[in-house]
């Protein structure tokens, strides 16, 4: 692979929603530009982007690959990001690091959800980005009704610069609508000039006069000319810079269309990336000197600019081995450099450099600012670190990923098998920042977090078939809580003979609410006299300390309890510690019983964001789930953000029964409120399931 300099590179993220074609875009483009002799195929298992077996195996994308793509002396960095929304962290990734998107659309399907996903990421991240319909193709695709929706949905920047056409009902050709011209396809994608069909002069024309006055709004000149001389005033030249500008600030939104699979637009849009995308250095990169607390603005002169770049995704497959992917921001990264991690303050010493052709690595000796390529092999190294000089540690502001709501108990299928399932799961996350592990100590369970649960089931097979270590995934318990409504009078004491010295505890003690469900328990003692001695008064306290974290309701710990230890007698030889510690735990279990306990609840607190149209669907939804709904606001995109209370009980599988409810456009978040108590049938269910496991135990 040669070495591209910034003016020549191109980082392109390709979006859209699942199942568009993407991956069959990036294998045309690859195809088209000589990198393979013939197209693979996404059904066959046989592309550059889609290595992984998971991928293989479920025919679509799972992580986010890398395809450097030569064409016209330029390098375009296509990124391959999947289409599926429980893997949106590899999207947002690439997003990040890319100076420009391609926005997939299948003809077949048209506008989807994540069509609109796409765009609303290319707006957070300012990118400029050209519209691409594939599919053409096939049978009744109605690229015209495409069009339309494009412009309904984001408004007139939305310009189309091909409209195709049809020979004996199949797709033959486009119309250019800059060059006011025909174009026939041949083989391999390649075309000859034909006459305009008669039935699309009426669409150039009014396309043409619309792309034009967008040309003519770049500058005062050109808006003069344009009102003395008509669409007609400009060049091909000027045409194509300020074509380039208003793609560059967002004025403009190409569309285009083509069948990769016959390679038909491919070198069209090839052509279009190159002439109408940035390369690197139109494209403002900053981040802070760790050591001045200066910002840094990334210089793109080699011979100047300081070495630094940021690692946006990881790779760490047993078979690959460990990649760390790097998007260079400024300066020449050669093979044998010394660099910084000013994340983690250790020195990373580089032994070779790579570009990725999706699986295989492809040695360099440098990559430019701007250039997108891989390290083997580092040791601190994690996704969203810095790679600087000691000199000047520059760091970069993290890629925000989406946060998981999602998550399952997870076990392994062997006792013993624990470990391995850790480490499996600790390289798992080096790879997908999406994924969390947490320890849930009060239920005894470990929990795997993710976006959704498809994603959660391709960690189970990756677990399987990369580390041979079967691991199972079910429900998980809620972490409830046990307290009590009322207060109770009690004594407890411990009194045993057997020889020697004997042991005898006796304290009498009130048990009441203490008003706090944040904390487990208050003690206070109230005793006179001496009826119990001050040097037991901690082993008192030590026995409640001990039960509460098991009450014996059903298991769970106890919150918002208060004991007061007001008397008890004591034996001057036999009493001991231990014997008071046990006689405040005889106590505790019978007052506790006697005081009302009730089971508490987790709430959280769920905003749910969904378009108008299905706002009535998912409040019905959340009134099945025992949710109380406390407000709804518009977020004047067309969408109701509707915030609920709801019981953390009944969220579970909620990711998959809201894409469902709004065909994959509604999004929500959560966070823990408080405890409440359970109704009366939840409380006896989860007191007779607690009390079968505890059995089993």
């Amino acid at each position: 692979m040669n070495v591209y300099k910034t003016d020549q590179i191109r980082n392109v993220v390709l979006l859209g929603h699942g199942g568009v074609g993407k991956t069959t875009l990036a294998e045309a483009m690859a195809n088209l530009a000589g990198m393979t002799s013939r197209m693979g195929r996404v059904e066959d298992g046989n592309t550059i982007s889609d290595f992984d077996k998971e991928e293989i195996k479920r025919h679509f994308s799972i992580s986010t690959s890398v395809i450097p793509v030569p064409w016209n002396k330029a390098k375009i960095n296509i990124l391959d990001t999947p289409g599926y929304f429980d893997f949106v962290g590899e999207v947002e990734e690439a997003a990040g690091v890319a100076d420009a998107a391609i926005i997939v659309i299948s003809g077949k399907a048209g506008v989807q959800v994540g069509t609109q996903k796409a765009w609303n990421l290319c707006e957070k991240y300012n990118l400029p980005r050209i519209i691409f319909v594939t599919d053409m193709d096939l049978d009744d695709v109605d690229y015209g009704k495409i069009v339309s929706d494009l412009e309904e949905l984001f408004g007139q920047k939305v310009k189309p610069i091909h409209y195709p056409f049809k020979e004996g009902g199949k797709f033959a050709g486009y119309v250019n609508i800059v060059k006011k011209a025909g174009r026939k396809y041949g083989a391999k994608g390649a075309k000859t000039e034909c006459p305009v069909p008669a039935d699309l002069e009426d669409t150039l024309e009014t396309s043409y006069d619309a792309l034009m006055e967008s040309v003519a709004e770049t500058s005062e000149e050109f808006m003069d000319r344009y009102f003395e001389e008509g669409a007609d005033a400009f060049s091909p030249e000027e045409v194509a810079q300020a074509l380039s500008a208003n793609i560059h600030d967002g004025s403009i939104v190409p569309v285009c269309m083509g069948a990769p699979v016959m390679l038909y637009g491919v070198g069209n849009l090839l052509d279009d990336i190159v002439q109408y995308f940035p390369n690197p250095s139109e494209r403002e990169k900053t981040g802070t000197n760790t050591r001045s607390g200066e910002a840094f603005a990334a210089n793109y002169d080699p011979s100047k600019a300081e070495k630094s770049a940021y690692i946006w995704k990881t790779i760490a497959d047993p078979f690959l081995g460990k990649y760390s992917l790097i998007k260079v921001c400024s300066g020449v990264i050669k093979s044998d450099d010394t660099l910084f991690n000013t994340e983690k303050s250790e020195e990373e010493r580089l032994n070779k450099i790579y570009v990725m052709e999706g699986s295989k690595p492809q040695e360099v000796p440098e990559l430019y600012a701007g250039d997108i390529g891989a390290i083997a092999k580092l040791n601190s190294v994690a996704t969203g670190d810095t790679l600087a000089t000691k000199a000047n540690p520059i760091q970069y502001e993290k890629t925000v990923l989406s946060t998981p709501y999602t998550y399952k108990r997870y076990m392994a299928v062997k006792k013993g098998d624990e470990d391995k399932i850790s480490q499996a799961l600790n390289r798992l996350m080096a790879e997908d920042n999406t994924l969390r592990v947490v320890n849930d100590g009060a239920n005894r369970q470990t929990l795997l977090y993710g976006i959704g649960d498809q994603q959660l089931d391709v960690v189970v097979s990756k677990v399987k078939d990369r580390y041979k270590v079967d691991m199972e995934l079910t429900k998980p318990k809620v972490a409830f809580r046990e307290t009590l409504r009322k207060k109770a009078d009690v004594e407890g004491k411990h009194k045993k003979q057997s020889g020697g010295h004997g042991q005898y505890g006796h304290v009498k003690m009130r048990f009441e609410p203490s008003g706090d469900l944040e904390t487990p328990y208050v003690f206070e003692q109230e005793v006179v006299g001496g009826a119990v001695p001050k040097n037991y008064f901690p082993a008192v306290e030590k026995g409640i300390q001990e039960c509460v974290l098991k009450g014996p309701l059903a298991a769970y710990p106890v919150v918002g309890l208060k004991a007061v230890l007001y008397d008890g007698s004591y034996h001057p030889v036999d009493s001991s510690e231990m014997a008071f510690k046990t006689a405040a735990s005889l106590a505790f279990k019978k007052g506790f019983m006697e005081a009302n306990p009730v089971l508490l609840e987790p709430i959280v607190s769920m905003k749910v964001t969904v378009p108008d149209k299905f706002t009535g669907d998912v409040m019905g939804d959340l009134n099945k789930r025992r949710g109380r709904v406390l407000g709804m606001n518009p977020d004047h995109m067309g969408n109701t953000i509707i915030e609920a209370d709801v019981p953390q009980l009944e969220i579970y599988g909620y990711s998959t029964d809201l894409r469902s409810m709004t065909g994959g456009s509604g999004d929500f978040s959560y966070e823990f409120a408080r405890y409440e108590q359970a109704p009366a049938e939840i409380q006896q269910k989860e007191i007779e399931a607690r009390a079968n496991a505890e059995d089993e135990d």
